[in-house]
């Protein structure tokens, strides 16, 4: 009889895998880290998404509302963007002549300035209004502030530091942000308010010579929460996938 040849079942055996190379395993550690990290961040997302739409859904509620008394002192302390940011209130008393500041501004009438002056109430609290915007040419009528106002407008809370890239510069009069605080501190107001008002158009003139134009105020949200998590989760799932092939491939 012929020997048998067990050549070709030999060949056909699978042969038996190497143990993973330190580089190999620092691949999969790493993919496993970054599926992981991309996880954390997806959930994250949804987490905002949610604040979001409870703050959107908050906001809409305020703006709907009848205006309120604008807080007084004693209650200024507990003031919060979260409790307080675009509710309507209204307020009476006398503006402050010589105390307007101008803050740069661009909205859907061009580039200008808001217009803020402080308001004394009839219990003695210091509110800044914006009264607001005005063109960059617009010259403040002899007595501009005399008299009593009534304002209804947007609680807005402070703005500190400045816009973007520019700071505030209290020494030079220039203003990049509503920072309430330092417009307080420069004008010599003493205690005021930790928060503006945005004046409504009820206040502006009509046919008037280019007051202050009230009730610019934008009020948007961006939501793009469920896109950047559906990113995340997708990138966990790539990263994910290649610690699978790197260990598998070992």
């Amino acid at each position: 009889m012929t020997p048998r040849d067990d050549r070709s079942s030999s060949a056909g055996a699978a042969a038996p895998r190497s143990p993973p190379g330190p580089k190999r395993l620092l691949l999969v550690a790493l993919s496993l880290l970054a599926t992981v990290l991309f996880l954390a961040l997806g959930i994250w997302q949804v987490e905002r998404r949610a604040w979001k739409l409870d703050l959107i859904a908050r906001v809409e509620a305020r703006l709907s509302a009848a205006p309120v008394p604008a807080p007084g002192r004693t209650d200024w302390p507990t003031n919060s963007r979260d409790a307080d940011e675009y509710r309507r209130v209204t307020t009476s008393g006398r503006f402050l002549p010589g105390r307007a500041v101008r803050v740069m501004a661009v909205t859907e009438k061009g580039a200008g300035s808001w217009l803020l002056e402080p308001l004394v109430t009839g219990t003695g609290d210091t509110i800044l209004i914006n009264r607001g915007f005005v063109p960059p040419d617009w010259p403040a009528p002899p007595g501009s502030g005399e008299g009593l106002a009534t304002v209804t407008g947007l609680l807005r809370m402070t703005e500190p530091g400045g816009g973007f890239l520019r700071s505030n510069d209290p020494s030079q009069d220039r203003w990049y942000s509503r920072d309430v605080a330092a417009i307080a501190a420069a004008k010599g107001l003493g205690p005021t308010a930790p928060y503006f008002i945005d004046a409504d158009a009820s206040g502006n003139r009509p046919g008037g010579p280019g007051g202050p134009v009230g009730g610019l105020t934008v009020v948007a949200f961006r939501n793009h929460h469920l896109i950047y998590a559906l990113t995340w989760f997708g990138l966990a799932g790539m990263a994910g996938y290649a610690a699978y092939r790197a260990w598998r491939e070992r």
